[in-house]
């Protein structure tokens, strides 16, 4: 179970709102108790609502020519911290929320490194990036259902 947070930091690596959403959801739908923590407000009623429409524009933004890098300083940050922050609360779930909070953070790192080296070996491919952005929304799309629903199961 607390692999999750690895997982769940591999998805903030990919697309930055798809790790919260997963969370949100699993905590609202009451498949992650959080509450009486301080993560609590991802259980809140509106609060998956708030995430899934980030999500959708994250997903939308990430394929204008305009969008920077995930590399650089203030994506790369935000990428640390929502996995660190849906890390902390899959570990608050299971009573390690120190241990959940550095795994989603080196999972973030892994997910923004490797999901960067793999979208561009792909582009280079298929011989465009979109065709490779949208394989890697369906990888972090599916992954964040994956632990939804294994958070869900427990």
């Amino acid at each position: 179970m607390i692999l999750l947070a690895l997982l769940i930091g591999i998805i903030a690596g990919l697309r930055t709102m798809m790790a919260p959403t997963a969370i949100a959801w699993a905590a609202a739908t009451g498949g992650l108790d959080l509450a009486g923590s301080w993560l609590a407000f991802l259980g809140a009623r509106y609060t998956p609502w708030i995430f899934t429409a980030l999500a959708l524009g994250e997903l939308v933004t990430d394929k204008l020519p305009v969008t920077p890098s995930r590399k650089t300083p203030p994506q790369f940050i935000a990428r640390l911290i929502s996995g660190g922050l849906g890390g902390a609360a899959i570990g608050i779930g299971v009573g390690s929320l120190w241990f959940g909070l550095a795994l989603g953070v080196v999972g973030a790192v892994i997910g923004t490194f490797g999901g960067a080296a793999a979208r561009g070996w792909l582009a280079a491919r298929l011989g465009s990036d979109r065709p490779a952005a949208l394989i890697e929304d369906a990888v972090a799309i599916g992954g964040a259902m994956l632990v939804f629903a294994a958070l869900g199961s427990v």
